[in-house]
Order: structure tokens, then sequence, then C-alpha cells
């Protein structure tokens, strides 16, 4: 096994890419390939990322032409295949159905499966069936009056497909929105199905504190549908960007396998398989944890799972390139992962009580941030200076949207 490694493929230039192929490089001494429309920064000018540009790549075509082409290019290799957003992930799927990914090892989920837990709607269905608390929520059709007066406001209004949804841009979009009033509400749901989206709206209530009441679960299952991989970790920091609402900036990671358990008896219930990743926020009224999201693949932020010792590029290589499945884990190490500068998590983060656990795990040394990746900066000047522009940009970010 020593001498045989995976040739990477990822789909997005993302953040999400950056984090794959550092993990993949730390693991395995490979380059990615990151395979995307155009360049982006996270991923710009890096030593362990080959790029490539294909500007209709959210088209399925064109992604299959693409797919075969690499595939040939690089005959002989052990090609893993990851979508670093849900519209590339679900091409995936699909075209493994059909066939034409007998090339690539796949490390997500079946069209069945797909189809029980992609949108947001049949999601808490789901949750129901296994007895998983989410918020008060009210389920939209295009052209269904809604009865908004059962809401305490402000309320929270969110597509249940977020791969539809981003196909139909329009002036004053984001990615969550907040509605003050049944007016305001009803006017950003008539907004949302005028730009052409035509899937089911959420309507829900919003639970009361600040960025500190998530956590985020990341899971990993095998090709039996038994989970191999959990790591939870609590958040400190959101992105406060319209477009970026919910993005993970800063987390701790924790070890509580009382919240994890029930998200696992799910999964293995209904023999998922490959990655996925959760949102869940804690109500401190109740004191209940309640299931917001759920996404079928690794999440943006997933090197804060790599972080905590367990690394996703090897969990997936072995499990589903290498078939050497590989023992059922829980991440336990507390570690303290940032995406911008400690400066904008200890100011813009609500809760003193984990700054203060941030500080501790920073000052001890078990801290991690995705982009300061030594061998990166140390080889690649431009590199390292678009780091550090990218930080210095975060203040001036925050201090807009917070």
């Amino acid at each position: 096994m020593k001498n045989i490694t995976p040739t990477p493929v990822l789909l997005g230039g993302d953040l999400n890419a950056y984090n794959l192929a550092r993990a993949f490089h730390e693991e395995y001494g490979v380059k990615s390939h990151v395979i995307g429309r155009y360049a982006v920064s996270a991923t710009k000018y890096s030593k362990i990322i080959i790029p490539h540009i294909v500007p209709d790549l959210d088209d399925k075509d064109s992604l299959r032409n693409t797919l075969d082409r690499f595939a040939e290019e690089h005959t002989g290799e052990n090609l893993i295949l990851f979508g670093c957003t849900d519209d590339y992930v679900s091409m995936i799927i699909d075209l493994r159905e059909e066939g034409a990914l007998t090339k690539y090892a796949v490390p997500y989920t079946s069209v069945r499966c797909r189809d029980l837990f992609a949108e947001k709607a049949d999601f808490y269905l789901m949750c129901e069936k296994y007895g998983i608390p989410y918020p008060k929520t009210l389920i939209l059709s295009k052209d269904e009056t809604a009865d908004l007066l059962g809401f305490d406001y402000p309320i929270v209004i969110k597509p249940s497909s977020s791969a539809e949804y981003w196909r139909h841009p329009f002036d004053g979009m984001r990615k969550v929105y907040y509605a003050e009033s049944a007016t305001d509400a009803v006017g950003i749901i008539k907004s949302i199905f005028a730009s052409g989206y035509d899937r089911r709206i959420i309507v829900q209530e919003k639970i009361p504190g600040g960025d500190g009441k998530m956590r985020v679960l990341t899971t990993f299952s095998d090709g039996d549908g038994k989970v191999r991989l959990t790591s939870l970790g609590h958040v400190l920091l959101e992105e406060h960007t319209p477009h970026g609402i919910g993005n993970h900036s800063a987390i701790i990671t924790e070890y509580a396998p009382e919240l994890t358990a029930p998200f696992v008896r799910m999964l293995e219930a209904e023999r998922y398989t490959g990655f996925c990743n959760f949102d869940i926020v804690r109500d401190n009224k109740s004191g209940k944890y309640l299931a917001l999201d759920m996404n079928l693949r690794q999440g943006r932020s997933n090197y804060y799972v790599t972080a905590a010792g367990a690394n996703i590029a090897k969990i997936a290589s072995e499990n589903v390139l290498f078939n050497n499945p590989t023992e059922p884990a829980e991440t336990k190490n507390e570690v303290f992962w940032h995406n911008v500068p400690k400066g904008v998590v200890y100011k813009y983060s609500k809760d003193s009580e984990l700054i203060s656990r941030a500080k501790s795990l920073s000052k001890s040394g078990h801290e991690s941030s995705s982009l300061f990746y030594s061998y990166d900066m140390m080889r690649s000047p431009v590199r390292a200076a678009c780091v550090l522009y990218m930080c210095a940009n975060q203040y001036k970010k925050y201090k807009v949207n917070s």
C-alpha cells in the first residue's frame, strides 16, 4: 500500500477544494487536480493544486466529457472524485448511476438516499421518522397560500433545494433570509419564486443566539452503510455576507456521542454511503439540539476534521478506492480551527466562554488554519501574498456585515 497513491480530482475551486487538497498532500504527498469554471482565490497559485478551467463545467454533458478525457489522460492512476458544491455532487451521483464514472472512486451516496435527504423538506421528514427534533417549520410550494401568522418574528426563509436555487440568480439574493414581519416574509417568498426557482421553500422559526449556538457534524459511511467517521464541531463564528451566511469561519472540535448518536442511527438505518455534513442548532430555552440542514458531501470547512486527527482524504481513499475499510471512529481531540484571522474570531464571536477556550487551545498549540499551510506558503510567494490579502480583507468584510 505504501507505493499506491490516489489521484484526487476535485470539482470546484473554493475553500472546500483547498481543504481536501491539503488533506491529500499531507497524507500522500500528492497534488490534487482542481477543475472549476474559473479561478478562485482560495486555490489560486497553490503548489499542491493543478488547476483546470472548464467554463461550462456546470453543464452535465460537459462534465461527463471533461471527466472522460481526464480519465483517458490518466490511465492506470487511482482516480478519486470529489464535488465541492451540492450541484457537482448531485451530477456525480447521476453520472455514476448512468455508468459514466467507472474509472473513478466516488465517496458519495446513492440516488435513493440523495432523493431522501438532499432537499430540506424531505430531510425534515426523515428527521420525523427517526425522532430527530428540528425547528418549527412550514413548507411551501409555488403558488401556495402561506399562513405566516403562527410564527414569532423574525423568522428564517430558505430554499428547500440549494442546488436548484443557485441556478436562478437575482438582485438581493441571499443564502438565508430573515423576515421581520409577515409582510416581509411574503415579499421574500415572492421574489424567490419570481426568479424561476420552482421547488419548495422553507419557513422556519429563528432560534435566538449568536453563532456559538451552532454545531456542525461530519460523517463518512462505507459501501455497506456503516458509519466509519463521526466528527463534531462547535461553531464560534460564521460568515456574515449575504451569500456566505451559515458558512463556518471558526470551529472548536468536541466529543459528544449522545448528540451524534441519533444521526448515526438514521444514516445506518437508511444504508447511507459516503460523506455527509449536518448543521445543528442548540435551542437554549429547551436545551435541545435541533437539526437544520444536511449536505450530501464533505462541508466547506472540512479541514476541521483533518485537524482533529481524522484525515478525510485518507478515510475516503481507504474505504472507496483501496477497499480497506477503516475502523469506526469519532474524533475526540479538541482543536481550534479557523479560516479567518484569530483577531476576527475574537472580535466578532459573541461567546466569551468559547473565545476563552479558543485562546487556550491556541496557546497550547492545538490550533489550525486551513490556508496557512507552510508547505504552500513557503514555496509560492504569490500564494502567500494572496492568502495574507484575503485574511486582511476579512476585517473589512466582518465590519461591513456585522
